[in-house]
């Protein structure tokens, strides 16, 4: 639930920048639960799948969900990241602002973008 609320939090942040103080602390926090939980799945799936028997861990779909998974670990840890920078340096202008914001919205769409491909390739996996 965090994974995919967050990065709609981030990018609120961005978009609304009217808004960026009162959407400060809570798109920081929902970053952080977002990308612990996201982290989290990931070493419990793998904890998961090596309690499998060796036939299930060596299917295709279980590997590109896995292959997915481990994409999206880097992706929510550099989501994480860029959103506690974009929280700390709230009050710069400029070029850095600039930066930050496109930096966060990106990672934010990325995010979004393989919490929908991990998850379907986790389904298919299980229901083919």
């Amino acid at each position: 639930m965090f994974g995919s609320l967050a990065p709609v939090a981030a990018i609120a942040y961005v978009a609304v920048p009217r808004r960026r103080a009162l959407l400060r602390w809570p798109m920081v926090g929902l970053a952080l639960l977002g990308a612990a939980s996201l982290v989290a799945a990931y070493y419990t799936g793998r904890s998961f799948l090596e309690s499998r028997p060796p036939e299930i861990q060596a299917s295709p779909q279980v590997l590109t969900h896995e292959h997915l998974a481990r994409q999206l670990f880097w992706i929510a840890l550099g989501f994480g990241v860029v959103a506690i920078a974009a929280g700390w340096l709230s009050r710069r202008t400029g070029a850095v602002r600039v930066v930050l914001d496109v930096l966060l919205a990106a990672s934010a769409l990325a995010v979004l973008v393989w919490v929908a491909r991990t998850g379907d390739a986790g389904a298919r996996a299980v229901w083919g």
